[in-house]
């Protein structure tokens, strides 16, 4: 695969990384957080930023042509286990019966975040 082979999507925010990446046949989406337009964490909780960042992954989604169907693998940091309950009671609702593959850890989160997670899609295109 050569670099002419991969497109890169370059993130909205001031920082160094793409939001996602196509490569050999799939969509890798970096980490999302619950952050708004100036990159704060939004508030409101476990659900509420769990739905905000499915609604970014959704979106990033579309941009490449896809939907969350699509999804094959997520990868999930709360940043407490405690929360795993109302995380997954947020989560099960954005993939209709399609979900993926899934690993959830908990771990230290940016400035109040209290989840991460990225995702692969796969491309049929």
């Amino acid at each position: 695969m050569s670099n002419a082979d991969i497109e890169r999507i370059p993130s909205p925010l001031p920082v160094p990384f793409s939001k996602a990446v196509r490569a050999g046949g799939f969509v890798f989406l970096s980490g999302v957080l619950a952050m708004d337009a100036q990159a704060n964490i939004i508030e409101g909780g476990i659900q509420a930023q769990t739905k905000a960042v499915l609604e970014r992954i959704a979106l990033t989604l579309s941009e490449c042509g896809l939907g969350m169907s699509d999804v094959v693998r997520a990868t999930i940091w709360l940043a407490d286990l405690n929360e795993f309950g109302a995380f997954n009671e947020e989560y099960s609702k954005h993939f209709a019966g399609a979900l993926p593959a899934r690993s959830t850890v908990e771990a230290k989160l940016y400035k109040g975040a209290r989840v991460e997670i990225e995702v692969q899609a796969l491309d049929r295109r």
